[in-house]
């Protein structure tokens, strides 16, 4: 898959997909410097979530486009991102307390 090269341009996409709402949600709550525990707690938009069960039924009826499967390919990339952030924040969080 082909990334963008990332550019100091804050207005250019950070990702060349036709959906990127659910990516711009994920930088703007990292940009506005969330504690630890508001990582741990941080939960997709209803509807990024019905983005993402929009194209995992479309992939389920074997129906996605070219463009829909790089999308899905991402967010799982995204999703396994957002694991690894939360789980050292988790632990962030309990050496704290």
């Amino acid at each position: 898959m082909k990334r963008e090269v990332l550019t100091s341009n804050p207005n250019k996409p950070f990702l060349a997909l036709p959906e990127r709402k659910s990516y711009e949600e994920i930088v703007d709550f990292f940009a506005r410097g969330p504690s630890p525990g508001e990582v741990v707690a941080f939960r997709p938009s209803e509807e990024m979530l019905d983005r993402v069960r929009y194209l995992l039924d479309r992939n389920a009826a074997d129906e996605l486009t070219s463009e829909e499967a790089e999308e899905l390919e991402c967010l799982g990339e995204v999703e396994h991102f957002m694991q690894m952030v939360k789980a050292r924040a988790q632990a962030y969080v309990e050496t704290k307390t």
